[in-house]
C-alpha cells in the first residue's frame, strides 16, 4: 500500500560510531533511505568521522545540513540519529536549531552507555591496552573512512569512547540538555526552540531461546556478549544502548524486539510477524508529516 512518507524538509539519516555513508555499493542505511524515497520522502545519508566526540561529528552535521538546505531550497532539515548519530544530530538542532525542524533518536545512548562504561575502566588512560585498543580502532575507522571515499576526516577512537560513557554523555547533556526527560526513564519535552524530539529503541529477549535463527548471527551474537556488561539496565537494552537511556523527547517506544543493528537493517531484526524496523521510519515520516515537518 502506497503511503505518503514526502514530509515538508528533507530527511538525513545519520549513522554512529564506526557507521558510513557508503562503501562501494553497499550503504548502511541502504533499505531505509530507499524505502523512504519509495514513499515520496527527500533523504540524504551525511558522513561523518567514524570515531570522534559528539561535538566534532555534530560541527560535521552542521556544515553536511547547510549544504542540503542549499541544495533543495528548504529552510530546515528533519534529522535522524542512529546510535552516536542521535548525538550528533542533538547537538546541531542545539546550536543551529533555526535549521532543523525535528530530532528522532533511534537507539541513541542519550543518558551514555553502560558498554562504553566497562570499557573505559577496562582500558585505563595511559597504559599498554588503551594505547594498542586506540591505535587499532582508529586504523579502523580510517580503513573505513578510506573505503567510503572520506579518508580526510579526523578520527579519535578515544575521544568517541569518552563521549559516549555516561560521563561523558552527561557532561554534553548540561551543556545541550533539549529533549531530555527529568527523570529517569521518563518523557521529555516534544518541542524545545521550534525543534521537535521524539525516539524510539529496542531490547534484547530475556530468552535467547525465543530468537529462532537470529541466534545464528554474529552480529547478534556479539550484541548479547555485550549485554552482560549492563548493571543498570541489565535486563532492559539492545547490546549496546539502556532502553531508559534511549529516552528523549516523545518515546515512540522504547522496547521493541530489536537488537542496536536491527533497527537500520531488516536482514537482523528478530523473527516477529508484528515488527519490521524499516517501516518503522515509513511511519515516523508520515508522523513528522502530519506534524507539518
Amino acid at each position: 500500500m502506497q503511503r505518503n512518507a514526502n514530509t515538508h524538509y528533507p530527511i538525513l539519516l545519520v549513522h554512529g560510531l564506526f557507521g558510513f555513508d557508503r562503501i562501494g555499493p553497499f550503504e548502511l542505511f541502504h533499505d531505509v533511505k530507499q524505502t523512504l524515497r519509495s514513499e515520496g520522502a527527500r533523504v540524504f545519508v551525511p558522513y561523518l568521522s567514524a570515531t570522534h566526540c559528539n561535538e566534532a561529528r555534530g560541527e560535521q552535521l552542521l556544515a553536511q545540513i547547510q549544504r542540503v538546505l542549499e541544495g533543495t531550497g528548504a529552510g530546515k532539515v528533519n534529522l535522524i540519529g542512529h546510535s552516536q548519530g542521535a548525538l550528533a544530530a542533538r547537538y546541531a538542532a542545539a546550536v543551529a536549531p533555526q535549521s532543523v525542524a525535528s530530532v528522532t533518536s533511534v537507539s541513541g545512548p542519550n543518558h551514555g552507555s553502560e558498554l562504553a562504561d566497562f570499557l573505559r575502566k577496562a582500558l585505563e588512560p595511559g597504559c599498554l591496552p588503551e594505547q594498542v585498543a586506540e591505535t587499532v580502532a582508529t586504523l579502523f575507522a580510517g580503513f573505513l573512512s578510506l573505503l567510503s571515499g572520506h579518508h580526510r576526516l579526523p578520527q579519535n577512537a578515544i575521544a568517541a569512547l569518552n563521549a559516549l560513557t555516561t560521563t561523558g554523555v552527561g557532561a554534553f547533556n548540561d551543556k545541550y540538555p533539549q529533549g531530555l526527560p527529568k527523570t529517569w526513564g521518563g518523557k521529555g519535552r516534544e518541542l524545545v526552540n521550534g525543534v521537535r524530539y521524539y525516539s524510539w529503541s529496542g531490547v534484547l529477549p530475556d530468552n535467547a531461546l525465543d530468537e529462532g535463527m537470529n541466534a545464528l548471527d554474529p552480529f547478534h551474537g556479539f550484541l548479547r556478549a555485550f549485554s552482560r556488561y549492563f548493571i543498570t539496565e541489565a535486563e532492559q537494552n539492545d547490546g549496546m544502548v539502556g532502553r531508559y537511556s534511549s529516552h528523549l523527547g516523545t518515546i515512540i517506544r522504547s522496547d521493541y524486539p530489536l537488537d542496536h543493528l536491527a533497527v537500520i537493517r531488516p536482514s537482523a531484526g528478530f523473527l516477529t510477524k508484528s515488527i519490521d524496523p524499516i517501516d518503522l521510519y515509513v511511519q515516523h515520516a508520515a508522523r513528522l508529516k502530519k506534524a507539518g515537518l
